[in-house]
């Protein structure tokens, strides 16, 4: 992401424009668009005012959308969100300081997999689940989506993991990339795809 920020100008301007993107029919308002985007008001109106100037966003009564007929929909869809969302070191330290960490796995929007449940699986111990949203938050904020999330203790997992779980299995059984993972868990044959 920090490459498309400066050739667009700005990391604030991806994150709105991939919000848009990502919820082509949703309607925000400039207050949903600071925090969905974590981007400062003053910032965010400048950005919907440029990219309303070029058509990409269009002004509805409550707020502004996506402009489906934008002239570069299909080049700007294949920039913005087909652009790699993965980078295992970003996302292992925003988790790293969460507690315990054993298992760190990514599905779903981080692999482009629509098909996922989750997008992001985490094991370990004494995790504060605060320290998790917020690193959530920040994630959606950069991706310009909602992430779907489970987190279990160390013990609860290997318990429903040898209980074939259905959660569990649906994580792990299909497309998903281990960012963390302790020698502990590693002895249990996690798959990996």
């Amino acid at each position: 992401m920090e490459i498309l920020g400066k050739i667009l100008g700005n990391p604030a301007r991806v994150k709105i424009m991939r919000l848009f993107m990502l919820n082509n029919s949703n309607v925000f308002e400039n207050k949903d668009i600071v925090k969905r985007s974590r981007v400062n008001p003053e910032t965010v109106r400048k950005e919907i005012k440029l990219l309303a100037s070029v058509g990409f966003v269009k002004s509805k009564k409550t707020g502004w959308s996506f402009n489906q007929s934008f002239k570069y929909v299909s080049e700007f869809e294949n920039l913005l969100v087909g652009a790699d969302t993965l980078d295992k070191n970003a996302i292992a330290e925003i988790f790293k300081k969460s507690g315990k960490v054993k298992l760190l796995a990514v599905a779903g929007t981080f692999i482009k997999n629509k098909e996922s449940r989750v997008d992001l699986l985490i094991v370990g111990d004494k995790i504060k689940k605060t320290i998790v949203e917020e690193g959530i938050r920040k994630l959606e904020a950069e991706m310009g989506s909602e992430i779907s999330y489970a987190i279990f203790e160390t013990a609860e997992f290997l318990y429903r993991l040898n209980m074939y779980d259905k959660l569990v299995r649906d994580i792990l059984d299909f497309p998903h990339e281990v960012v963390i993972e302790s020698k502990e868990l590693s002895t249990h044959s996690l798959k990996k795809n």
